[in-house]
């Protein structure tokens, strides 16, 4: 057994995020110890993690290089502040992640997280266009069931009601929505990159006419829905909506907060749909999860416009106290290092469709309506129970850990299964295990 000396003894005081926290607090799940690809909980039980932390953890836990990068960095330096001053790995870091991404994409702005990555973008969209005189240029087009954080910016940008519900009024100008690029009656159980997808992003044409495309800053995708559901994008999805930004002057932004880092199997998605957007907003698997950080990465005429007459005048009024934090930048450039180093953006590619193959094996198990793989990400989409929406979802959540000795993630009910790029065969296997097992148990 763990030592279990330093666990809350009150487990009133902590209020969980995204966590129906009264029926937590009557059977907690606690998370104790990580290596790999697994945790321990307070009584010592292994458990599969399946979700790569949540979304994160690309390389796998407690990865030695990132642990003495960071131990090596609090040691020296601990903190250094990024109003007006800067320190030797932040200035290595944005280098790196500028070689590393879409050729132009020159600049990089540093934040916290994917929901200050987002609320980032949009401020540096409209400034941007401000300081092109384009003061017309306020709204936002983002798509339905997109999860851009929960920051005000980003969850007014998202299409996912729940998130938004309770919290109104939103930003004005983000109400318009593309579709999601997916039939689900024509799409279901694909085991390949869906084709076309023309007609979806042409509907950004069709807002275009309706509020005037002068009217919009910026158009906001993520290249795989990953909260609302792990839906990929269409192989000419992408880069039709670049061509109808292009025509309109309309900035395109991909929030790769999810994607970047290996998940597709690139650095970013960009690389994978070859598009170029004009800004990438980016987190998670940056830090490999073991020390917050996000950002975002611009194309130079973007950073070139704030620039201010003087040389004493400030670019961009924005900013945050940990922007580019001394720790965080240590553990970026050690997860950068893992990555290239184990070759783990080649292995996701390599195990994508190993483990698109083993997830679809769950298409006829009980409750199962669609199946969608991308990368090493997939969704095992439940029906309902009537008039129960989320029930189901949760108690496979439940069941997983209790049951199964296993960490899933559920986006209501639907099941996500989120292997690290370390995972092995073995692991793939064990998670489609684990989720065959419960769907056989639940109601």
């Amino acid at each position: 057994m763990l030592e279990t000396s330093a666990l809350p003894n009150d487990l009133q005081a902590y209020w969980l995020p995204f966590t129906p926290n009264r029926d937590f607090k009557k059977r907690p799940r606690i998370l104790a110890k990580a290596e790999g690809m697994y945790y321990w909980d307070s009584e010592g039980r292994k458990i599969l993690d399946a979700i790569s932390g949540l979304w994160c953890v690309n390389a796998g836990h407690a990865k030695r290089p990132i642990v003495d990068a960071i131990r090596a960095q609090a040691s020296q330096l601990d903190y250094a502040p990024s109003f007006h001053f800067a320190h030797p790995k932040v200035l290595t870091l944005a280098s790196r992640l500028c070689a590393l991404g879409p050729k132009g994409l020159d600049n990089v702005f540093f934040c916290n997280s994917g929901s200050e990555a987002a609320d980032t973008a949009m401020k540096i969209a409209r400034g941007y266009f401000s300081a092109l005189g384009q003061t017309g240029r306020y709204r936002f087009v983002s798509r339905a069931r997109s999860y851009h954080g929960v920051n005000f910016g980003g969850m007014s940008l998202g299409g996912l009601p729940n998130n938004q519900k309770g919290f109104g009024p939103l930003v004005p100008g983000t109400e318009h929505r593309l579709s999601i690029p997916y039939d689900p009656e024509r799409d279901r159980f694909s085991r390949q990159d869906l084709e076309g997808g023309e007609n979806y992003a042409d509907e950004l044409q069709a807002i275009c006419a309706d509020v005037g495309g002068d009217t919009i800053a910026a158009v906001v995708v993520e290249p795989m829905t990953g909260s609302g559901g792990v839906y990929g994008s269409p192989k000419n999805y992408l880069s039709r909506l670049k061509e109808i930004c292009d025509r309109h002057g309309i900035l395109l932004v991909f929030d790769e907060v999810i994607t970047g880092f290996g998940r597709l199997g690139y650095a970013f998605a960009a690389e994978r749909y070859n598009v170029v957007p004009d800004m990438i907003t980016f987190a998670k698997g940056i830090t490999n999860g073991a020390v917050p950080m996000g950002g975002v990465l611009v194309k130079s005429a973007i950073y070139q416009a704030f620039e201010p007459k003087s040389e004493y005048g400030i670019d961009l009024f924005h900013g945050y106290t940990y922007t580019g934090h001394p720790l965080a930048a240590a553990a970026g450039l050690a997860t950068l290092d893992v990555y290239r180093d184990e070759g783990l953006f080649e292995r996701a590619r390599a195990l994508e469709p190993k483990f698109r193959d083993a997830v679809l094996s769950l298409k006829n198990a009980p409750h199962v309506v669609d199946i969608r793989s991308v990368g090493l990400a997939a969704a095992i989409e439940l029906e309902p129970i009537a008039g129960l929406p989320g029930k189901r979802g949760y108690e496979a959540l439940t069941r997983a850990f209790f049951d199964e000795d296993m960490v899933v993630r559920i986006s209501g009910d639907t099941v996500v299964l989120i292997p690290s790029l370390i995972a092995s065969d073995t692991e793939i296997a064990r998670m489609v295990e684990g989720v065959d097992a419960v769907l056989a148990k639940l109601n």
